[in-house]
């Protein structure tokens, strides 16, 4: 039997612009992780190209697990324009439902500028245009009788559905995965907290985790020591553990403190460094092969819904975690967000073919 998702979150049209890195400053801070691209003002840049794409974390998603064989919709709100004839278009090449698209008269499809250039990590303007506008009259219950419910970043209005979303998820039974954006830990963490003991699978970034230590320390929730080891590798979660608001908090609390409040597993991306995967009882890591990096954006969307995609599917831990990644090593070889995504079969053979360098550990914490 054929399995059912649903995706939600943006919609919107990418034009990335590549820039050679002699044609444009890159400077890295020394003391805070951070790096920028500096434009002078009043000066034309040559690009190497300026391409239009189809992106947003709910249409990437959407195509990544009709890729992976799930008969899926998307429900995602644009504007009445040519954009959202693009993105349409779009959905029903890849075979995505469109029953429960929403269209807004009044605020264009949502828009992104992708500088990429040097390390290909690309600083994004976006114009969010409709995808800030979601309401709850939107979320029809029809949409949300699925195996699968794959929530990403909402914003605004949009981001105040999401209560609703994750109910009306959970009534109708569900598997409920969740990769939020940044804004919606730090504006919205209330609501975002409330609903942890009804999501499945939480996916978040090094930097989205942190969000979460000082208020799991302030309430209690996570048990503050001392790192697991400090002199190890700065890079590795395990070693270095989540450091934010004057807190160092280590990696295994946080996976007890964010498990403890209902969620079934914790995924944390961190680069270079991998993924980890956290249940009550135990953590995984999973090393990430080495490739060319043509863009970094939608690796995220590729690696969160290629492992809830799996897991639903009937896959284990360790299976579902190489599968998310090499889905997602896959993406970052392309300029865009879903040239890159594979299919089921696609992924089996990479699997096989980075499989030496697909290295899981785990260690019991329960």
């Amino acid at each position: 039997m054929t399995l059912k998702a649903l995706t939600l979150g943006s919609a919107v049209i990418d034009i990335i612009v590549t820039i050679a890195p002699e044609r444009i400053e890159h400077m890295r801070m020394r003391n805070a992780e951070a790096s920028f691209l500096l434009v002078e003002e009043g000066r034309k840049v040559d690009a190497e190209s300026v391409t239009r794409h189809i992106g947003g974390g709910g249409v990437n998603t959407a195509v990544s697990l009709s890729r992976l064989g799930f008969d899926t919709a998307a429900l995602v709100k644009t504007g009445a324009d040519r954009n959202a004839e693009d993105i349409i278009e779009r959905l029903e090449r890849e075979n995505v439902s469109r029953d429960f698209l929403v269209s807004d008269g009044e605020l264009a499809t949502g828009s992104s500028v992708l500088l990429s250039s040097h390390e290909r990590n690309a600083g994004i303007f976006t114009a969010r245009g409709a995808n800030t506008a979601l309401l709850p009259r939107d979320l029809a219950d029809a949409a949300f009788e699925r195996d699968l419910v794959f929530v990403s970043g909402l914003s605004n209005e949009s981001a105040d559905c999401f209560p609703h979303v994750i109910g009306k998820a959970s009534a109708a039974g569900a598997r409920i995965a969740v990769n939020p954006g940044i804004r919606q830990l730090s504006s919205r963490a209330d609501e975002f907290f409330a609903c942890l003991d009804r999501i499945s699978i939480l996916t978040l970034n090094r930097v989205e985790s942190e969000q979460l230590v000082p208020r799991l320390i302030a309430n209690g929730t996570a048990d503050q020591r001392t790192v697991i080891n400090p002199a190890g590798d700065p890079n590795s979660l395990i070693d270095r553990g989540l450091v934010a608001g004057g807190f160092n908090l280590p990696f295994d609390s946080y996976v007890r403190a964010i498990t403890s409040l209902g969620v079934e597993m914790l995924l944390v991306t961190n680069g270079a460094d991998g993924a980890y995967v956290g249940t009550a009882d135990a953590i995984w890591h999973c090393t990430v092969p080495s490739v060319e990096v043509a863009g970094t954006a939608g690796a995220g969307d590729a690696f969160a819904s290629t492992f809830a995609g799996m897991i639903t599917a009937g896959a284990d831990i360790e299976q579902a975690l190489k599968s998310a990644t090499c889905n997602a090593g896959s993406v970052v070889s392309y300029l865009d967000t879903q040239t890159g995504l594979l299919t089921r079969d696609g992924i089996a053979d990479r699997v096989r073919k980075f499989e030496d360098r697909l290295v899981v550990t785990r260690w019991d914490i329960g």
